[in-house]
């Protein structure tokens, strides 16, 4: 799963799996859609016009869409991969996720 911490270890040094490289990959988005959304409030600040600012802030939105997307897809493939016999019940919980997340997203 995307919040677990494992940690293989060859010789002496430990190499993260792909689901600290994952975790990582999603905080660096979430930071530059933060970055993004402080621009928005400076250019609010200094007036920059309403066009220029919701174009803006599409981009935030589409940002932060993509990490829950990242997320979701990752939750789907970790039960896949997990082989568990019963993948059903988290498929489900996934896709229950899936399309609360999508009605919030728009």
């Amino acid at each position: 799963m995307l919040w677990r911490r494992r940690m293989r270890m060859r010789g002496r040094m430990s190499t993260p799996t792909p689901d600290i490289v994952e975790r990582d990959e999603l905080m660096t988005r979430l930071r530059r859609a933060e970055g993004q959304l402080r621009g928005v409030q400076r250019m609010l600040e200094e007036g920059s016009t309403c066009r220029d600012v919701l174009t803006q802030l599409a981009a935030v939105k589409a940002a932060l869409d993509q990490v829950g997307l990242r997320m979701i897809s990752d939750r789907l493939r970790t039960c896949v991969a997990d082989g568990g016999t019963d993948c059903t019940a988290q498929f489900e919980e996934a896709v229950a996720t899936f399309m609360r997340f999508g009605s919030l997203a728009r």
